[in-house]
């Protein structure tokens, strides 16, 4: 029913999709695969009309076609759930459901917003998402956004009369295992209208929902894969080019901590909404993980080192000084860097070159009488790209066209070249592709190894395990447990969730 023939895409210094072939037959779902950088997300956008193809053919039903905006690929059944999702925060959930679409709620010149509420819970309910639609978006979790995302995204079955394609970037990164099976449920039901492209890092998945796989690397598709012959491992091994590492989170290189060098302690302190107090200590070289369930009290932690979050009682000390007035202006003083969940929100600035994010927090050391070094924030870009491998064509790339694991990159490497010797890392691996997240190990590991001092919440439980030196277990934002996590006598994932839930 849809078809790529050759689509070609080249933007400055890069060439983005080399000749690429894709087809999608009716009811059927295919996953989408490959590093951060291969090209997935270009073709994507490819597809839903936000990106015009710089050669080649997009066909439905045989029949070319030629999209000059998203809108008209939606009109043409083409939808999208989007990764780091496209909703507007300030708006409710039903004008995000309807945005554009309106006019069919007009009644003599007004919208009739009892009629937009129960339109929009229809579409919810096809999500199974039981809330007000007309709450502000902003104050809806993650997950619940997501879902939003999706239920957005379906309301083109009332307006399309043909078969649908909806393309699905990421959807499960934030959700939890109960939310990732009643999506999958909803994707198998839709089949009967619709056809799906699945894009994500998580093999498990991919293998469990997709029909096929298309495998990128480098901007071509180097291998299509069935079902039936599908395992991890070889497909792996087609992303990457080569085996991956077996000591995937890099345990060899986990070195002692100094017990001595405290970088961050808290002392019973209660945060806002929660009455019980908490107690850590962050010591140079440690990579502690703060491991729990949604809402156990983690973000908490990590915004007031941050400087984001004041305390209702007890205390926060970084480097033996005790905070009073808290702002991320002296966090970063101090030496602290934040890499954050949401990192197209919070971590870079689109908009804006790598360069200019990468010195975004240290502007004073690249500034003479007020005005700034530009040359020398230049060279230091194009050290640490070339350091941490960064995919981008020049220093002056837009920060917000690069793939998830090279913005990732940009971050750590904006508060590395500060000298942060503090590290804030708040599911730094969400959504990255296996060669990324094998990167940010290795960089976590050179962390330590430089005394850094890294407070981390970890993507899986396996992941926490595999790269911390300590753990502590936070239940209601109390520490329930502390596991250390010598190389050879890691806790389980079963230990955890024992004191998690």
């Amino acid at each position: 029913m849809y078809e790529l023939r050759n689509v070609e895409k080249r933007f400055p210094g890069v060439h983005a999709l080399k000749s690429v072939n894709l087809e999608i037959r009716r009811g059927e779902v295919v996953g989408l695969v490959g590093e951060n950088g291969a090209g997935k997300s270009t073709l994507m956008k490819v597809i839903y009309g936000a990106y015009q193809p710089d050669g080649g053919q997009i066909l439905i039903d045989g029949k070319p076609v030629a999209f000059a905006n998203p809108r008209q690929a939606m009109e043409k059944g083409i939808g999208m759930v989007f990764q780091e999702q496209s909703l507007i925060p300030n708006l409710t959930v039903m004008e995000n459901i309807f945005l554009g679409y309106e006019a069919q709620f007009v009644r003599f010149g007004v919208i009739d917003w009892k009629a937009m509420a129960a339109a929009a819970r229809a579409q919810l309910a096809k999500v199974k998402l039981d809330i007000d639609p007309g709450v502000t978006t902003s104050t809806l979790s993650f997950a619940q956004r997501q879902l939003v995302e999706l239920a957005k995204v379906l309301t083109l079955e009332e307006r399309v009369k043909g078969d649908l394609v909806i393309l699905l970037d990421e959807p499960t990164s934030v959700l939890s295992k109960e939310e990732v099976q009643l999506l999958f449920k909803l994707v198998r039901e839709l089949t009967t209208r619709a056809s799906f492209i699945f894009v994500s890092h998580r093999m498990d998945e991919v293998l469990e929902l997709s029909d096929r796989v298309y495998v990128m690397k480098d901007g071509q598709v180097v291998d299509v894969v069935a079902r039936a012959e599908a395992n991890a491992e070889l497909i792996q091994h087609k992303m990457v080019g080569r085996d991956v590492d077996r000591e995937y989170y890099r345990e060899r290189r986990q070195k002692p901590y100094d017990p001595d060098r405290v970088l961050v302690e808290l002392d019973r302190a209660v945060f806002p909404g929660r009455g019980i107090a908490t107690s850590l200590k962050l010591h140079a070289g440690e990579v502690l993980c703060l491991v729990g369930t949604e809402g156990s009290g983690r973000a908490a932690i990590v915004r007031a080192i941050y400087g984001m979050l004041t305390p209702r009682a007890g205390s926060v000390a970084i480097k033996g000084q005790r905070i009073g007035r808290f702002s991320a202006e002296k966090s970063v003083a101090l030496g602290v860097g934040y890499v954050p969940r949401e990192r197209k929100i919070e971590g870079i600035v689109a908009g804006m070159s790598v360069y200019e994010n990468m010195t975004l927090s240290q502007l004073d050391n690249y500034a003479t009488g007020g005005v700034l070094r530009v040359a020398a924030e230049k060279a230091l870009a194009r050290d640490w790209i070339k350091r941490l491998s960064i995919k981008a064509h020049s220093e002056y790339a837009d920060c917000g066209n690069l793939s998830g694991g090279n913005q990732q990159k940009v971050v750590l490497a904006k508060w590395r070249s500060g000298g942060s010797d503090i590290m804030l890392l708040d599911h730094p691996t969400r959504g990255l592709d296996i060669g990324a997240k094998e990167d940010v190990y290795d960089m976590v590991r050179d962390m330590s190894d430089d005394g850094v001092g890294i407070l981390l919440v970890a993507d899986t439980l396996e992941e926490a395990i595999g790269l911390s030196h300590t753990i502590l277990v936070l239940r209601d934002g109390e520490v329930r447990q502390r596991f250390d996590c010598a190389p050879c006598a890691k806790p389980t994932p079963f230990d955890l969730l024992h004191y998690m839930v």
